[in-house]
């Protein structure tokens, strides 16, 4: 046997061997394509796709601690310290009729004891000591093409920029709303429900087996934006109390700051505003450097807390200040001046981390 022959032998083999091996061997599958979850700018900075669907979510929120201080206010205490954890998913999505939208945001909340505010007396009542916490939904609604269902703030609830006016009381409903926004000019109109009325109403209004029910109240915005000027206005009726209230407001760039200025009147106790028959407030916000921005204000009150003759006024200072991004620290003071009863110093000092 030469050596040709060996070698073609020798491979032969081989290819027998590696033949056979072959035949035995587990081809594992091929691994399927990971989808990276992609960012969506159709509706703003933050949204980004769920994997799988064209629907965009954006998830954010804050910390706040805050102290709030005043003299006999928080029970035989002069100051109350609490924390707020706030977390808002919101899922967008574009249709055929519009732009699908819908909102959850919780509060958590705990601080030393429990208190409820009365708007009577235009403070806090204790109603326990120790350790409290608890979770509410802060807003929760479907929204499509204008028209809004669920529970949610009021225009109410959109305050000037400072700290020092009352502007409406808490105006949380479960609603039904249209708002109509040609980007100028805006108007909407709300159905709100009025859960418990007599809570608020005052003395006398809602007392009796009858008088604490379900009811609705209505409120309407009209709203309009030229150049740097906004003017909004709001008008309410809460058919349980059978009481009405309009709100005026006008914002105006003016300077190296912002000139806000608000008209309310109250017809009685209503659930939309409830401090006063009349009032007038104002304010000037400015930017003291980058980061600091400082905002006096004042505010007069006709029949404060709707008692004839007991006219009010106040004046306060809001200090904001941006530590480093998305963490600020606010501060405010107010003393406030009225015919009947005490005068008062409030305010309170957050610090608050945003996402």
């Amino acid at each position: 046997m030469n050596i040709k022959s060996l070698l073609i032998g020798s491979a032969a083999a081989l290819a027998a061997v590696s033949g056979a091996q072959a035949a035995d061997a587990i081809v594992a599958a091929e691994p399927e394509p990971m989808e990276y979850v992609r960012v969506c700018d159709a509706f703003g900075t933050g949204f980004f796709y769920i994997p799988g669907t064209e629907t965009c979510l954006k998830i954010g929120g804050y910390v706040r601690f805050q102290t709030d201080f005043g003299r006999d206010q928080f029970g035989n205490s002069d100051w109350n310290t609490w924390t707020r954890a706030h977390l808002a998913v919101e899922a967008k999505s574009d249709t055929e009729l519009g732009t699908l939208t819908s909102v959850i945001a919780i509060n958590g909340e705990s601080g030393n004891g429990a208190y409820t505010y009365n708007f009577e007396d235009d403070g806090f009542e204790g109603l326990g000591s120790g350790s409290t916490s608890s979770f509410y939904i802060d807003e929760a609604y479907i929204e499509l093409g204008g028209f809004r269902a669920g529970t949610f703030l009021n225009w109410w609830d959109n305050d000037m920029i400072g700290e020092t006016e009352t502007a409406s009381n808490v105006t949380r409903f479960t609603s039904v709303r249209y708002v109509y926004d040609g980007g100028t000019f805006r108007a909407g109109l709300s159905i709100d429900e009025m859960p418990d009325y007599a809570d608020w109403a005052g003395p006398g209004v809602g007392s009796g087996v009858d008088g604490i029910h379900n009811d609705v109240g209505f409120s309407g915005m009209v709203a309009a934006t030229l150049g740097g000027v906004n003017f909004e206005l709001l008008g309410a009726y809460d058919n349980a109390a059978e009481e009405g209230a309009v709100r005026a407001w006008l914002s105006a760039e003016v300077g190296p700051g912002t000139f806000e200025l608000m008209g309310l009147y109250a017809s009685g106790a209503n659930a939309y505003y409830s401090k006063s028959e009349w009032s007038v407030a104002a304010d000037y916000s400015f930017k003291a450097t980058d980061k600091l921005s400082i905002t006096p204000g004042a505010q007069y009150f006709g029949d404060y807390r709707l008692v004839n003759g007991n006219d009010a006024w106040r004046v306060g200072l809001t200090v904001d200040y941006q530590v480093v991004e998305n963490l600020a620290v606010k501060a405010t003071v107010n003393y406030t001046d009225q015919d009947v009863g005490k005068d008062e110093v409030t305010g309170f000092l957050r610090l608050q981390r945003s996402f």
